[in-house]
């Protein structure tokens, strides 16, 4: 089992690293490339530089939002729940 979980640990370590560094080199070393510059041909266009990561927060805040929401109503049904056994 540890061994699985060193695995694992460490592909999503490889993974993160790679994408740091992508992103990193997209939006902070391409600007100063020119725009016909083949190195430019690996990478989306800048805005996306910004785009991306304004989507995925807003998508990480929505869910996030979502999940606290729907705990509160899960843990307002069982108050509700345990005054009217209470009552009863």
């Amino acid at each position: 089992m540890a061994l699985s979980d060193r695995l694992v640990g460490g592909a999503m370590l490889a993974i993160a690293a790679f994408v740091f560094t992508y992103y990193s080199i997209w939006a902070l070393i391409t600007p100063f490339f020119p725009t016909d510059s083949p190195i430019q041909a690996y990478f989306p266009d800048r805005v996306w530089a910004v785009r991306g990561p304004a989507l995925l927060l807003i998508i990480g805040v929505g869910a996030v939002g979502s999940f606290v929401g729907y705990i509160m109503q899960k843990e307002a049904a069982k108050r509700r729940e345990r005054e009217t056994q209470r009552r009863a």
